[in-house]
């Protein structure tokens, strides 16, 4: 059982690669190089309905009720699985995403694993609520919460980090019980195709995993979120999209737990540690190429050190290295696509006509025969923005930031909150009670102090605003992925 022959990409239905239609399907485009490197089969209504059908089959077949050491020692086999993978679970990430090696070990990868073992860890170690009750005459009443699975749950994935967020949200899904449908990122279908490998040799049952191939409307997406036979959706992409699918479900009133777009903010006062703020700065501008949702495109810097950030940020980004994906020394890969190359230069377009001064970056690079086919676009950084400017409004998603001078907190903490979005933002200060004070008033789901991107799995993961809605993460995804039911016992 393989996930590509003749170098195709399949759905897996029921415990099953489905044999393709070449009536249906597209080429897989190598962001690197925009060679097609494989052709992938688009589902059909049909074959959607036969996931979910596989799906529902499979919680009626026992694996609901699966004991929940059962199901934390199959997540650990499959992280094991991965490991012993490692490899090819690297080449399917670059594959699909042009990300450079260094990135997809350290990152993509190695995050899958943890996602995998995190979970199995926080299932097994879960508790249940219970109340004792005082009631009249001396008696007493018990009430505790028993968590079942939610049922049959659609996860879309994005194609910014595909490996890592889809293990973030099926290690859960499965720890609890429940049969997924899962439909990848028309751009990157390569890694949850091959885990749907690993998850068999691992012992899932046929039909708890699913994977179905497509695009939005009109194709598998909206076939998996419109169906009836779906009990929840979780999905992560921009906020657009994650309004569509909340009208597609609202007549069934399924839960959903959606992680969107962001038009993240730092912080930069006139205390810190300048080597330590800009080494975290230039991650958290250029990591990914930009292409993270928690990525910073809102620089806020304190005026008296606004040229020494600035400049530094400069020397950061010219720093980089674009090239190769399997280079060593590549730092930073292609955007996902030529599409979204184009709406990317459409903000360079809009940063410019606002009277934008361009202090590194603004165009495409030439990278030389065999890579100037990809969808490459230089790191930018820009000054002269204001708030009221639509490239600080709205998100971008690529290598870029706007650099905005303040002078007092209030000033800064004012700036950063003028967003419509809400997801992350970061403090840099070495007064640490200023730190506390100002990343507690950020409106945003998670705020750092003089750091960036690092995670504890089992901390509540989420944005407000048009950043999504709900929380996921340690005990935060069981409440997502369960129903509880409450039994009272009079005594």
């Amino acid at each position: 059982m393989t996930a590509d022959t003749g170098r195709w990409i399949r759905n897996f239905v029921d415990g099953r690669f489905v044999e393709p239609d070449e009536r249906r399907s597209f080429g897989k485009v190598d962001p690197a190089t925009g060679s097609v490197h494989a052709r992938v089969h688009e589902a059909d209504e049909p074959l959607v309905d036969r996931a979910v059908a596989a799906a529902r089959r499979a919680l009626d077949d026992g694996w609901a009720s699966t004991a929940v050491r059962e199901r934390a020692a199959l997540l650990r086999r499959a992280a094991d699985r991965i490991e012993e993978r490692f490899e090819e679970f690297v080449a399917a990430e670059i594959a699909d995403t042009g990300k450079p090696v260094t990135q997809a070990r350290e990152l993509d990868v190695a995050r899958a694993v943890a996602n995998f073992r995190t979970f199995a860890d926080v299932v097994a170690a879960a508790g249940q609520e219970s109340f004792l009750t005082d009631l009249a005459g001396g008696k007493q009443a018990l009430n505790y919460a028993v968590r079942k699975p939610l049922g049959v749950v659609a996860v879309i994935v994005p194609w910014n980090l595909p490996l890592l967020l889809l293990t973030w949200k099926i290690a859960p899904a499965l720890a609890c019980g429940n049969a997924v449908v899962v439909k990848p990122s028309e751009e990157t279908p390569g890694t949850a195709t091959l885990l749907a490998e690993v998850l068999a040799e691992a012992g899932l049952p046929a039909g708890v995993y699913n994977v179905v191939h497509g695009f939005g409307g009109g194709s598998a997406g909206e076939y998996v979120t419109s169906h009836p036979g779906i009990d929840g959706v979780t999905f992560t992409g921009s906020s657009a999209t994650g309004s569509h699918v909340m009208k597609t479900v609202a007549p069934r009133v399924r839960p959903v737990s959606f992680e969107l777009g962001g038009k993240n903010a730092a912080i930069v006062f006139d205390d810190v540690d300048i080597d330590e703020a800009l080494a975290g700065l230039s991650r958290s501008v250029f990591t990914n190429t930009g292409q993270v949702c928690l990525c910073t495109e809102r620089v806020y810097v304190q005026r008296s050190v606004f040229d020494e950030i600035a400049g530094g940020l400069v020397e950061k980004a010219r720093g980089l290295r674009l090239g190769r994906p399997l280079d060593e020394a590549t730092t930073t890969g292609p955007l996902i696509s030529q599409t979204h190359r184009d709406k990317v230069l459409r903000y360079f377009e809009l940063a410019e006509r606002a009277g934008a001064e361009v202090i590194t970056g603004g165009g495409v690079p030439r990278l030389g025969e065999g890579l100037d086919g990809g969808s490459w676009i230089e790191p930018t950084l820009w000054t002269g923005l204001t708030n009221a400017d639509r490239v600080v409004r709205e998100e971008i998603f690529g290598p870029v930031a706007a650099l905005i001078p303040f002078d007092t907190e209030a000033e800064a903490v004012a700036l950063a909150n003028d967003t419509d979005y809400g997801l992350a933002a970061s403090v840099w200060t070495n007064d640490l009670r200023r730190g506390h004070r100002v990343a507690q008033s950020m409106n945003v789901g998670m705020a750092w102090v003089n750091t960036w991107f690092l995670r504890d799995l089992r901390s509540p993961f989420g944005g407000v605003g048009l950043s999504g809605i709900g929380r996921e993460g340690g005990e935060s995804s069981l409440h997502f992925y369960t129903e509880p039911t409450n039994v009272c016992v009079q005594l």
